[in-house]
């Protein structure tokens, strides 16, 4: 018998890398940069600067460098920033409940996540009211 395929687990940063990647995300939006310039406005050093390369790569971000020596997005900043998982914000189920009453595309996925976590049920719309039909 085959096992079935799970999406694999979101990757884990620190806020702190967190900021720093969307950070370096950022300044590649506006267009390519020299290495130079990104360790300076990032406070890194070399080796961290391709450690934060590594993870975005991992997340399934490129940047690349350009025939002039500077780094470059090689997609849109947006599908960058989509791919960039937020850090963990510290919120309870409740919480998670509330944020996901909506009809967007991020509050579907929310509300499958919830579906999940919970086994089956998104959980009251309200404290001690009945599930909100969907």
């Amino acid at each position: 018998m085959g096992r079935k395929k799970t999406d694999p687990a979101p990757h884990a940063l620190t806020p702190q890398r967190a900021g720093r990647l969307y950070k370096l995300l950022t300044l590649l939006g506006r267009g390519p940069q020299t290495r130079l310039s990104l360790l300076r406005r990032l406070g890194l050093d070399v080796r961290g600067f391709y450690r934060d390369l590594e993870a975005l790569r991992a997340l399934g971000i490129e940047v690349a460098p350009d025939p002039g020596n500077k780094y470059a997005l090689v997609h849109d900043l947006d599908d960058a920033l989509s791919r960039l998982p937020f850090p963990d914000p510290g919120l309870n189920v409740r919480d998670v409940q509330l944020l996901a009453e909506g009809n967007t595309p991020a509050h579907r996925k929310l509300r499958q996540r919830i579906t999940a976590f919970l086994g089956g049920t998104t959980g009251p719309t309200k404290p001690g009211g009945p599930n909100k039909p969907r």
